[in-house]
């Protein structure tokens, strides 16, 4: 690293000279950063909003998992079987699907090596179960917090190697070599140093860019992302870097004073659906308004377990989808509000205050019994199948024992974003997005395929990198020349915000009319 200050209309910026910044602190950002260290390119430095902040670290679901190729001797597989069914979800590159199935067992083990604790039998093999979308028991668990096991041991390893994070900076531009179409630095914002006369300013002078920012979790009001994540997909757009299937996003039943997915047991327990007018109201039953008998409306709810992503394709028949069109009813288009209740029983299928088992189909019925579940109420039923789901949401001050759960259709994951080749490289040369930000995941992806691509396409991006992208960083002179009028472009907008101490800022209600 070099640290030098240039003036730029008058104001001092700092400048830090680097081969690779990594941009964000999830998942595929801290695999990005330990891959090139491992790899050589020690010459590195990671920039993070906060370190703690993203949704690799801050969200989970019910079994969050982890999809690579079988390592079961029940299952045959191959990196090109594996490779097919992630091709065939649609608007999956089939150059980028093998390269996915081919490398997860790469980084499926490396985490096992840094300490994640995905599990195994006597004899060694990681057992797996068969997720959605999926034809072999690919998946993987270390549990609902599996991304942040993994942030959390990669975080060790990026420590361990020494590599600089440069924390609480906030990027605000990609600055490039508009001749040639090619990324060549940063513009980030200091916030400890926001306040000074330079706004915080700061620039780096890099020859690459791991770009590792998550989806665009700010733009939509409902939503499970966490609240501390804000996203940056717009500054590579607006920097000319190509998009990829940007319409493609995953939906779900969510919870919404805290975020999270309510998959799994959360719906295999059966609980009541009801909802309210804005103030709590008028309580209502609606689903039975809509299925032709109560063994289909269990049956529905039930499925979500399994079938949480909302999908076109199980709507009719009474599918399991019905149920997140019929919440998007009544929350957006009805106005009132949704809500789980874990205390009671479905009413139409409540005899004696408990759930009437007869009327559950084959599916729901066996697998309750199976997991000795016959109890009375959902709540009972989560606390013998799942009790750390109520733990959960005690730990966030919501008791699900005994109120109820606020909850909507949510968008949870970006399956599009941003495009990139079979290296993870952009059209804009240099710049490299992986994680969610990169739009390979299709549209019917597996359960789990998305924390397999963060592995793996920071670790094909690091080995580019480090073979094909390992100069020095450009002069300073040049460097200054080159971004020059871009750096202006910012201040103008910086100088622009009105900021008027004797008035409420406004800066929320415009961003939910947006949202």
């Amino acid at each position: 690293m070099h640290k030098g200050q240039i003036m730029i209309n008058n104001i001092p910026i700092d400048v830090y000279e680097y081969n690779t910044v990594i941009v964000g602190s999830g998942a595929a950002s801290l695999n990005a950063a330990d891959a090139l260290y491992k790899l050589g390119q020690k010459d590195i430095a990671l920039i993070t909003e906060g370190m703690n902040r993203g949704t690799s670290r801050n969200t989970g679901s019910d079994k969050q998992t982890y999809y690579k190729q079988s390592t079961s001797i029940k299952d045959a597989d191959s990196p090109l079987k594996m490779a097919k069914t992630l091709f065939s979800g649609g608007a999956m590159h089939g150059d980028i699907a093998l390269v996915e199935a081919a490398l997860s067992l790469k980084g499926f083990y490396k985490l096992i090596d840094i300490g994640v604790p995905f599990p195994h039998d006597t004899y060694g093999q990681y057992v797996g179960y068969m997720t959605d979308h999926d034809e072999n028991s690919r998946a993987s668990s270390v549990g609902p917090l599996t991304s942040r096991y993994m942030t959390e041991r990669l975080e060790e390893q990026v420590r361990r190697n020494g590599t600089v994070i440069h924390d609480r900076f906030l990027v605000i531009s990609i600055l490039k070599d508009e001749s040639e179409d090619e990324a060549v630095g940063v513009l980030a914002l200091d916030i400890k140093n926001i306040n000074e006369e330079n706004y915080g300013l700061s620039l780096f002078n890099c020859r690459n860019i791991v770009y590792g920012t998550g989806g665009p979790a700010s733009i939509y009001y409902s939503s499970v992302f966490p609240k501390s994540q804000s996203g940056a997909t717009g500054i590579a757009l607006e920097a000319g870097a190509k998009a990829n299937n940007l319409t493609e996003w995953q939906y779900g039943i969510a919870s919404t004073k805290f975020r999270w997915n309510l998959s799994g047991t959360y719906q295999q327990v059966i609980p009541r659906y009801i909802s309210t007018d804005k103030d709590m109201n008028d309580e209502k039953e609606f689903l039975e308004d809509y299925f032709d008998n109560p063994t289909d409306l269990l049956n529905a709810i039930f499925l979500k377990g399994y079938q949480w992503p909302f999908d076109s394709r199980k709507l009719s028949n009474n599918g399991s989808s019905m149920v997140d069109l019929l919440i998007y009813m009544e929350t957006q288009v009805k106005g009132r509000r949704v809500f789980l209740d874990f205390t009671k029983n479905p009413n139409c299928a409540t005899v004696d205050g408990g759930l009437d088992f007869e009327l559950l189909g084959k599916e729901a019925y066996d697998y309750l019994k199976n997991s000795n579940a016959f109890l009375k109420t959902p709540i009972e039923r989560l606390e013998k199948m799942n009790p750390l789901s109520i733990d959960l949401y005690k730990d966030n001050n919501i008791d699900i024992t005994s109120e109820y759960l606020e909850i909507d259709v949510c968008a949870q994951h970006q399956n599009g974003g941003l495009d990139g080749n079979i290296w993870w490289e952009s059209n804009l040369k240099h710049f490299f997005p992986v994680g969610e930000v990169n739009g390979t995941l299709g549209i019917y992806r597996p359960g789990g395929s998305a924390l397999n691509s963060t592995q793996v396409g920071s670790y094909r991006a690091a080995e580019f990198i480090t073979n094909k992208y390992n100069q020095e960083p450009i002069d300073i002179k040049n460097f200054t020349e080159l971004v020059d009028k871009q750096v202006l472009r910012r201040i103008d907008l910086i100088n622009n915000i009105k900021i008027d101490n004797s008035r409420k800022s406004n800066l929320i209600e415009v961003k939910e009319e947006l949202q």
